[in-house]
């Protein structure tokens, strides 16, 4: 995944960013004790909202313990006492990495290219692994891929049509952290529009390198002021999300998910598209 999902740090109140910062510091240690150390770089703030959300899901406080950092022993982290329930997280991770490795093998050229091809044996083991814990992760993940590649083929020119992949993989992923009928249904619409709005964003950053490559990107196909079209279409997302996140029974760390959802969203796709 791509970062995009980033709370807004400096609306957050001291002890909602010490949280936060210890769910993202929590999943690095989860996924170098499920997956080896390397498994660590598949970090992402993508991950950090999909592994609070679903500690929010679940009754029971949040437990905190001091420890030291993996990549800076000087620096202090707030760990979680038990790690393990972050285990859902850190196998999505992992898969997606490892379809994203094989992706840009297909796809990419020159040192991208072979750095993917040296990566892959190396998490190769650990997709593995991942897909023995969790099968239905693979199954949501791979199915993404393959529609996704179907339709850049035929060079698909519907930017709906194009995010189709990237916002059902969510929807399936967060609908899977709760086994409430209703939870369900407003996990699923709110990964729906995330899904589409992390595609959206991702296509609008990437755009200005894929017409030099000439690689495929949606965007390519609109007439008119890209940056105004595309702001429009993640904003049309986000309020999307926002209806589906009132909708979900939260049962702690709502102020810090309401951050993301409210303010994060808007702060990170406009910090993204003026660059």
């Amino acid at each position: 995944m791509f970062g995009y999902i980033r709370a807004d740090k400096g609306e957050l109140k001291m002890r909602e960013y010490e949280i936060y910062r210890g769910v993202y510091c929590s999943l690095c240690k989860r996924l170098g004790k499920s997956y080896g150390f390397l498994s660590r770089l598949t970090l992402s703030y993508d991950f950090t909202f999909l592994a609070l959300l679903d500690i929010s899901l679940k009754d029971g406080c949040t437990s905190f313990k001091p420890g030291r950092c993996a990549f800076n022993p000087a620096k202090r982290c707030n760990y979680l006492k038990d790690t393990a329930q972050l285990d859902f997280s850190a196998s999505a991770a992992i898969i997606m990495l490892y379809y994203k490795i094989v992706d840009d093998i297909a796809d990419e050229k020159g040192f991208k290219k072979l750095a993917a091809i040296m990566l892959k044996p190396i998490f190769s083991g650990a997709h593995k692994k991942a897909v023995r814990v969790y099968p239905e992760i693979e199954n949501y993940v791979a199915g993404y891929m393959q529609s996704q590649k179907a339709l850049e083929q035929e060079n698909c020119k519907s930017v709906d049509k194009a995010a189709e992949p990237t916002a059902k993989v969510m929807a399936d992923i967060l609908s899977a952290l709760s086994d409430d009928a209703g939870n369900k249904r407003a996990l699923e619409r709110l990964g729906y529009c995330l899904g589409r709005y992390i595609y959206l964003l991702d296509a609008a950053c990437d755009l200005k390198d894929d017409i030099k490559t000439g690689s495929y990107n949606v965007l390519k196909s609109i007439d008119g002021d890209i940056k105004e079209y595309i702001s429009k279409q993640l904003y049309i997302s986000i309020n999307e999300a926002a209806k589906a996140f009132e909708l979900i029974d939260i049962k702690k760390h709502k102020p810090i998910l309401g951050n993301i959802i409210y303010s994060g969203l808007e702060q990170t796709f406009k910090k993204e598209l003026n660059k």
